[in-house]
Order: C-alpha cells, then structure tokens, then sequence
C-alpha cells in the first residue's frame, strides 16, 4: 500500500478519515492524495485544463486552497507525504479518474454514521464510489487516536465470485496483522443450515494459503443486524465485505445492504469489488 486517497470536504468526518490515513501511511510508508472537487456546470469548466473563469469557481478554488494550506500546518502530518489537488469534476467522476490517473491502493473517507455520507458524499455518488469503486474503500465514523485492526470480520455469501475480494481482505489483514472473522448470517428469508453453511465457507477459504481465520455462521432478522451484532459481540476493529459493481451488491447483499452497513454501522467499514 503506497497510495492513498483522502477526498475532503474539510469537514470534521474527513479529518477523521484525514487522521486515518495518516496512521496508515506512516505504518506503510505511503502516501497521501487530498482531493478537493468542485462541482460545477460542466460546460463552464474548460475540460484540457480543469479550468474555469466563473467568479463563483475561481472563490471557491481560492477558498480550497487555503484551507489545504491550513490543514498542512497540522501536527499529525508531519513526516507524510501529502499531494493535494483542487479540481472541477462530479465528485464520482472525479474519485474515479484520480484512482486511475495515480494507482491509488486505497481511498480512505469520513462519514458522520446514521445520517450517511452527507457532509461529503451526497445520495447517489456515495453509493457509486462505495459500491462501484475498483480500489478498495475505507469508511471511516469517527476520529481514532490508534488506528489498530486487531479483529477483522469479513462477511460474505462465499460464493466464488466473491473469491478476489476475499484475496485482497486478506492483503490488508495481514497489513494490519489482525485476525480475520469469516462471517455469513442466516435470517428468516435466507436460511441454510450450520452444517451447510460451514461446507460452503470451509470450501471457499481452502483454495487460499491463509489460516489465521475463524468461521462464523450467525442468525438475525436481517442481514445488516446479523454483521452488526456479530462485529459488537467480538468487538471487531473493522469490518469488510465485497460489493459487486453497477449490478449491485452480490447474491449474498441484496438491494442496499452495503449503503445501509456503511452508513449505519459504527465501526469503519472497508469494500472491495468483486
């Protein structure tokens, strides 16, 4: 992990992520990309340069830029490298292009917890970036002095196409050197028994050289509950789980079951793309 993404809003969320970031850049030796997007007209916006005459655009990019010069003046950032960037895109758009353009390795962003991404990331491209993203997604609630994954639930259906999420699960488990918590839930409407659902995951993690893990198979009325509850039992540092680009969550994430983890949850979450 040598890249990583920060997009900002300057808001306290994303200093949270900000802090995150940090901590893992500092443990990996990475770097840190801080992405500030302006969302305006896009035929106001010269496409060759990500320039824009508009009075309101030039405030706004003026205004973004002091901030950045505030936030480098922090402590915490010392010792890291950080690249800024201002730029007028659709804040979808924009995360986008810059993974593409830089390889980034992860993007790190702050949330404020039941209400959603709101400060940030509003309504659709919250979904987008979460559920769509190629790079991995971390999702952070609120500001952590030590960032320190010791339990990581990775929840799933464990079907094989959830195998490469499952193989980049295990890259940051064993980044973080934690534990890693297989985890598949059973409710009313989706019911298999112990014995079925212990062949199907003993069956997916046997293809991988990796076995500092432990099969869990819990029950709850819904899904979301079900990963909740399971994290809270075992007081999880983190939990992951795979998503499935535009078509959705995977068989085993109906409908929105990633959004509403992400946003509902209240310990970071972190996405991979099947």
């Amino acid at each position: 992990m040598k890249k990583i993404l920060v997009p900002t809003d300057f808001s306290d969320q994303a200093e949270n992520a900000l802090k995150v970031a940090v901590q893992l850049a500092k443990t990996y030796n990475a770097e840190i990309y801080l992405l500030h997007l302006i969302e305006i007209p896009l035929h106001e916006v010269d496409a060759m340069s990500s320039h824009s005459d508009l009075p309101e655009a030039m405030f706004f990019m003026k205004l973004a830029h002091k901030k950045f010069e505030s936030i480098l003046r922090k402590r915490y950032l010392q010792d890291v490298k950080v690249h800024q960037t201002v730029d007028f895109n659709e804040i979808f758009k924009g995360v986008f292009h810059n993974c593409e353009k830089l390889n980034i390795d992860l993007i790190v962003m702050g949330s404020n917890g039941v209400s959603g991404l709101k400060e940030m990331l509003i309504g659709s491209n919250t979904e987008k970036i979460v559920r769509t993203s190629e790079t991995p997604v971390l999702v952070v609630k609120k500001e952590h002095e030590t960032f320190d994954v010791k339990h990581f639930v990775f929840a799933s259906d464990f079907k094989h196409e959830s195998k490469a999420a499952y193989k980049r699960a295990i890259e940051f488990v064993e980044f973080f050197g934690a534990k890693l918590h297989l985890l598949t839930v059973n409710t009313p409407n989706i019911f298999r028994t112990s014995e079925h659902s212990n062949k199907r995951m003993q069956d997916f993690v046997n293809s991988f050289d990796f076995s500092n893990y432990t099969i869990n198979i819990y029950n709850d009325v819904t899904i979301e509950k079900g990963i909740m509850n399971f994290s809270q039992s075992i007081n999880a540092d983190l939990i992951g789980m795979s998503t499935h680009g535009r078509q959705g969550i995977s068989h085993f994430f109906n409908g929105s079951i990633s959004e509403d983890l992400v946003n509902h949850a209240k310990r970071p979450v972190i996405t991979f793309k099947i």
